[in-house]
């Protein structure tokens, strides 16, 4: 194709070893990773040259590059994790086994090798669509990232198809998780009025937590506002966000996140802001993930199932998804 310096432009590259999508506009640069789980490992918005795509200090490696790594279903995800946002299905969190296939955390997809055509690519909007087949279960995967020209927004919309003539349960979630230098202490993340807070059962990095009781956004136990961004050094923490009739929300005035929350009900909000100083952070990971999902809590798909939340898809159905990233004006 026709390469351009002005107006939308796409191609390819090479990242760590990894064959990459970049899709330009005049506000903003993504990049993609076909050859990992469809990452968006860069995010940034050129007049201000901020990159809203959190990079984890062991930065990208390529997945394939295993050789030392003890066989742990958990640390199959952590070693290859390089921040960014990821696609989460069909398990989400921990390793669970489902129907006799066992499945590790957040897995298949995210480790995955994805299949990229460029399907539109001219000065007014640039497109790629990334297909992936999962291997233990039967579904088939596919999502299309797009820019307009002079607009601050990320489109993608997403099918889910299963393959198989049997019913079956999944998670589906996006990982999308914010750091520095983006997130700084004193960020405000805004919510739809009636988001309600679910507390996990239980701490992540015990003892501490900042919050274990249930109740309104953003200040469930009448102490803790979840809003505001704590200095380095709080407790890790993990809750639920539930009660969203409009999906979106809002982070330092700076991006508005929009989904379908029809399909994804839920937030899952991930706090680990230095606190957690043994494997896999060691200190070094000051983020916070606010991260859709269809389903809860990060225990895995079968206990999804058990208590009714996980993502129902029929013998050859289809499901649809669609999710928004647009940069917000500087106040």
């Amino acid at each position: 194709m026709y390469r351009r310096n002005w107006g939308c432009r796409v191609h390819e590259i090479t990242l760590a070893g990894l064959r990459a999508i970049v899709l330009e506009n005049e506000l903003l640069r993504v990049t993609v990773l076909a050859d990992k789980g469809g990452d968006v490992v860069e995010f940034c918005h050129k007049p201000r040259d901020l990159d809203f795509a959190w990079l984890a200090p062991a930065g990208l490696r390529d997945p394939r590059d295993v050789a030392g790594g003890a066989a742990d279903d958990a640390a199959l995800f952590h070693d290859q994790y390089e921040g960014g946002w990821q696609e989460v299905f069909p398990n989400g969190g921990a390793p669970s086994t489902y129907r006799g296939a066992a499945l590790a955390q957040h897995g298949e997809v995210a480790g995955l090798r994805w299949d990229a055509v460029i399907v539109e690519d001219d000065p007014g909007a640039v497109a790629v669509r990334l297909t992936v087949r999962t291997r233990r279960l039967p579904f088939r995967l596919a999502k299309t990232f797009r820019l307009t020209s002079g607009e601050p927004t990320l489109t993608i919309e997403e099918e889910l198809h299963n393959e198989s003539g049997v019913d079956l349960d999944a998670m589906w979630g996006h990982h999308i998780v914010f750091g520095a230098p983006f997130l700084r202490p004193g960020a405000r993340i805004r919510m739809p009025e009636g988001v309600h807070v679910m507390p996990h059962e239980t701490a992540i990095n015990p003892p501490e937590r900042r919050v274990g009781e249930a109740g309104p956004w953003p200040v469930p136990d009448g102490v803790t506002d979840l809003s505001v961004v704590p200095e380095p050094g709080a407790p890790s923490d993990i809750v639920y966000l539930t009660g969203f009739t409009d999906g979106w929300y809002e982070v330092a005035d700076a991006l508005r996140v929009e989904w379908d929350a029809s399909v994804l009900p839920y937030v899952w909000m991930w706090q680990e802001l230095g606190a957690w100083r043994d494997y896999p952070w060691w200190g070094r990971a000051y983020v916070v993930g606010l991260e859709p999902f269809s389903s809860l809590p990060t225990n895995g798909l079968a206990e999804a199932v058990e208590n009714g939340s996980a993502l129902r898809v029929p013998a050859g159905a289809r499901r649809s998804l669609w999710l928004r990233a647009t940069v917000l004006e500087e106040q």
